[in-house]
Order: C-alpha cells, then structure tokens, then sequence
C-alpha cells in the first residue's frame, strides 16, 4: 500500500507528541476518546479516516503485528477536529471485539507502549457500513488516501 506522510498536523490538547497519555483515556481510566485537532489537509480532502494502534503489543494476528484500539471512519472533510468521547463518524471493529475506542491497557509490566494516532485525508465522503476491521478499512481506503500524519503517545501500566 503506498501510503506516506503529508503535511496534515494531528494533536491533541490532552497530550503532547511522545508524551504521556492521561489515565482518563485509558482502560484504567474513563476509557474515552482524546479530543483530536488536525489542520493543512491536502488540496481536495473530501473525507478523514482516523486510526489509533499500538506497535508494541505482543500480539501477531492476521499476518499483522500490534494492537488496534480505534477505527473510525465516514468523517465530513469539513471537520478539523473530534470533540472527546465523539460520536462522530462510523466505529469500526477493535482488537478488543468493539466497535469505536478502546483506550491504552497494555500488560501490567511490559513497559511503555507507543499509541500511534492517525489521521487519514480521503478524496471522497465514504459511506461504509460499521463494523471494518483495520484491515478492511485500509483495503476500501487506499485508492483515497491522499494524506496521513500521526501523533504519537505513550502509556504504562504497573
């Protein structure tokens, strides 16, 4: 998949880029979303997609690596932010079996993990049913993608 990074700024004013994310948006804590801003989409974004996934988790599946904690998807290209706890867009499927977020709870022990937060600007307003995986997600996104960035934050358990 040809996917590189654009100009499009993601952030958040709950945390900072590498910075600790807040118990409160964590399966310790409230398990809700951060409020996410985003600002510079590409010429033409019509639609966002939005990813949160762990790299760290000791998890192989599906030919994959990782953890996915947030698929969201069906976002207006209008939109240059997500309030926190949004009911915005259309959830897709997590690796906890949910639809729509699961916040950071790595293994008690395991050190830090990283939660790479995406922001994905799209050619097109999708109108996809609930319910994708990551993977399907990406397979119905890739001919639309015209930009992604990511903001990174850490949690540790224990």
């Amino acid at each position: 998949m040809a996917f590189a990074l654009s100009d499009i700024q993601l952030e958040s004013h709950a945390f900072g880029s590498h910075e600790a994310i807040p118990e409160k948006y964590t399966g310790d804590g409230e398990d809700v979303s951060p409020a996410l801003s985003w600002k510079q989409p590409p010429e033409g974004t019509k639609g966002f997609a939005l990813i949160c996934h762990d790299p760290d988790a000791p998890l192989v599946q599906n030919g994959s690596y990782g953890f996915v904690h947030w698929v969201l998807y069906n976002l207006q290209g209008d939109l240059t932010r997500l309030e926190e706890g949004t009911q915005e867009g259309t959830g897709g499927k997590n690796d906890f079996g949910k639809l729509g977020y699961g916040g950071p709870m790595p293994p008690e022990g395991h050190g830090i993990h990283h939660y790479y937060f995406w922001v994905l600007a799209l050619d097109d307003m999708t109108q996809l049913s609930e319910g994708l995986t990551l993977p399907q997600l990406l397979e119905e996104l890739e001919p639309h993608i015209l930009g992604m960035n990511r903001l990174i934050g850490t949690y540790r358990r224990g």
